[in-house]
């Protein structure tokens, strides 16, 4: 147990992380707090550890475990793999600190910019060939995704949030992204366990021709499952049906397939050598986000028109997120971090062209909880690679 943050004397503030299942190898070597040795120093052999191996599902797969034409497809990737799993391994190493240091009366700004200094160190930050994958969120209680604070926000971390810290490291565009959720008071538990056991339930089901709208369909049953109590009053898990776990493409955080939470019709199958962030969002409220409050997150359309633009200041603005950013997704703060002034007219100006797009935090109804695990999966040819799993989740 660890004492509340700030000097004030209270009672003992314990992270509630739920379930210890998997340790990487990575997690066995010493480690500072706060992070200090480089992972190369960790890794004097350039190898970085693999995550959780699983098996495809389905007897239509059982022959990729044996298959040697599927191994030699397998081991043809292996550089690739590599850095995706350093990529990873700064991803555990960073959430491993938050989990250390996040406590009741920290700003959100304060807990973001520590997790963004950590992950920035760790993966080596190196323009676009190595950094952030997208902006630290870290939504409280009914906002379910998309929030980080604007600089001006004093939003402070109160002992009963529930927060969902989702944020991204990237080597070469290829993209970890993983997240979980913390809460201080035990009652949450059963909120936390069924989204955990909701995710944990895709992954195992997700495989190279598994269709997704199966996927979504297992997601809903143990998700409902579960109940929570809270203040006296009992409520269903509901998962938010509006909400999808996405395959991974170069550079692209949302590359194009959806993996719903819910039953669907989308018989879309996955497909070897594809990557994929499973994550499921479970609520005590309606169960169907919108979009609400100030918007912090921004990114540049993958495939974005050619737009003539009017004023001086979107050129520059648009040349500044090509250079630092390209499609990856950023935010206000990095904008301003970055020595960016007066851009709000040229940021709406490359919105309005669809040059850039806008993603506004996405709520539920006001009083209710939300949480959210995910992981990065890697659809190899004889195996499911759960390359973001850690000891924590």
């Amino acid at each position: 147990k660890k004492k509340n943050g700030g000097d004030q004397k209270g009672p003992d503030v314990v992270m509630r992380i739920i379930g210890k299942e998997h340790k990487s190898r990575g997690e066995k070597k010493r480690q500072t707090y706060p992070p200090s040795v480089s992972l190369p120093d960790m890794f004097p052999n350039g190898l970085y550890p693999e995550g959780e191996i699983m098996e495809h599902p389905g007897d239509f797969n059982t022959f990729r475990t044996t298959s040697e034409e599927k191994r030699a497809a397998d081991r043809m990737q292996e550089s690739m793999y590599n850095e995706i799993r350093e990529a990873a391994e700064a991803h555990r190493q960073t959430r491993r600190y938050a989990e250390q240091f996040i406590r009741p009366g920290m700003t959100m700004i304060d807990i973001c910019q520590k997790i963004e200094a950590c992950s920035e160190k760790l993966i080596r930050k190196d323009g676009l060939k190595r950094g952030w994958g997208f902006p630290t969120g870290c939504s409280i209680n009914h906002v379910a995704a998309h929030y980080t604070p604007n600089y001006g926000d004093k939003t402070v971390l109160k002992e009963k949030d529930v927060v969902k810290l989702d944020f991204g490291t990237q080597i070469n565009g290829h993209i970890i992204d993983c997240a979980f959720t913390i809460a201080f008071d035990p009652m949450f538990d059963p909120l936390l366990e069924a989204v955990k056991d909701a995710t944990n339930t895709g992954i195992k089901e997700a495989g190279i021709d598994v269709r997704l709208c199966d996927i979504g369909e297992r997601i809903q049953e143990v998700m409902e499952s579960y109940e929570v109590t809270i203040d006296g009053k009992t409520y269903p898990v509901k998962p938010i049906a509006n909400l999808n776990g996405h395959s991974i493409g170069s550079y692209q955080i949302h590359a194009g397939k959806s993996v719903p939470i819910v039953k669907g019709r989308d018989a879309t199958k996955m497909e070897e050598g594809e990557m994929y962030a499973i994550e499921t969002f479970g609520s005590t409220g309606k169960g169907y986000v919108h979009e609400d409050m100030a918007c912090s997150h921004y990114m540049k359309n993958f495939d974005a028109p050619f737009r003539q633009l009017r004023s001086r200041k979107s050129k520059q603005l648009l040349t500044h997120i090509d250079k630092n950013f390209g499609t990856l997704a950023f935010c206000r703060r990095w904008l301003e971090d970055q020595g960016q002034k007066g851009y709000l007219m040229a940021l709406k100006e490359l919105c309005d062209l669809d040059i850039v797009r806008k993603y506004p935090p996405l709520c539920d109804k006001a009083g209710c909880y939300t949480a959210q695990f995910e992981h990065t999966i890697l659809l190899r040819p004889n195996c499911k690679e759960v390359v973001s799993r850690g000891s924590d989740y």
